[in-house]
């Protein structure tokens, strides 16, 4: 049995698709584990290829997840376990690992199988290279990135809704308030079109010009890290990069950005990617698709007129 669970519902669907696959290359069954109050949920996994479909009515706390994944794969012994590699996935992924003293691949990007065994790759070093790995025993317990894999839907597909509980153990950090963020919050792993600030930029003022430029274009605007770490000029949800956010858009737009791994670790996925640098010996150069050398304060309104 191959078991998902992811608590973001995009990226649920998203690794149920890839686990299907796997579970029908390996003749097993698929079941997604949903700790979310809605029937509709559970009957969209179906669709999206699980068989059945574990129904928990708790808490999206980290220690209960735990439990209620523990106490899951105790019983029915799965030999994969697929989680989301959201901040929750992240957190809970490793600790489940060490209850079955299993070993843990965190964000992979692709898998294979050879000789009915699964091999999974992920990046290493900042992104320089791919390593290839595999379990040396169940269960083999792997995150993956949200918007790795297409999503896959078959409303004709049937399957089985097991409501069920689980002992929770009393959780050991205790939730004092939760506040919510902004609604200007931005997920930026969902867009379509990123226009991204580096160093390059001389003062937080001059962010006008790519915030312009990616309003032209109907994007959204990112940084690198010291945009956001070190400068403090735009808030983390903006940050790209292998510390920030993982991006996948179908336009990327690095601006003044001299492209360190790290930073081109979160851009790799990129349909396109456009440079715009003044050093015509930046690294970012060597990762876009189309380079323009020279001053962003030429280049950038230049092109925010035509657009307009």
């Amino acid at each position: 049995m191959i078991f998902t669970f992811s608590e973001d519902y995009e990226t649920a669907i998203e690794i149920l698709a890839k686990g299907r696959e796997i579970a029908d290359s390996l003749r097993l069954e698929l079941a997604a584990i949903s700790i979310i109050k809605h029937d509709d949920i559970a009957n969209t996994y179906i669709f999206c290829g699980a068989d059945k479909v574990y129904s928990i009515d708790s808490e999206l706390h980290a220690d209960i997840v735990v439990d209620c994944l523990f106490s899951l794969i105790n019983q029915h012994k799965p030999e994969i376990l697929l989680i989301g590699g959201t901040r929750l996935g992240k957190e809970i992924a490793p600790r489940i690992a060490q209850k079955f003293g299993a070993g843990c691949v965190t964000d992979c990007v692709d898998f294979s199988l050879e000789h009915e065994k699964l091999m999974v790759k992920r990046f290493v070093l900042g992104g320089r290279f791919i390593a290839a790995q595999r379990f040396l025993r169940n269960p083999q317990i792997i995150t993956v990135p949200p918007r790795r894999f297409g999503k896959k839907l078959d409303t004709a597909r049937t399957g089985e809704i097991i409501k069920t509980s689980a002992k929770l153990a009393e959780p050991r950090v205790q939730v004092l308030e939760i506040k919510d963020k902004s609604s200007q919050m931005l997920r930026i792993e969902e867009a379509d079109i990123i226009v991204s600030a580096g160093r390059g930029v001389k003062k937080k003022e001059d962010l006008v010009l790519i915030e312009s430029l990616a309003k032209a274009l109907g994007g959204v605007v990112g940084c690198s890290r010291s945009v956001a770490a070190d400068l403090k000029w735009l808030p983390d949800e903006h940050w790209v990069g292998l510390s920030g956010h993982k991006v996948k858009p179908k336009l990327y737009i690095a601006i003044g950005i001299s492209g360190q791994v790290q930073h081109i670790a979160g851009i790799r996925d990129a349909k396109t990617i456009i440079a715009i640098n003044s050093d015509p010996n930046a690294p970012i150069f060597k990762a876009c698709d189309y380079g323009i050398v020279g001053d962003l304060y030429e280049i950038v309104p230049k092109l925010i007129e035509i657009l307009q």
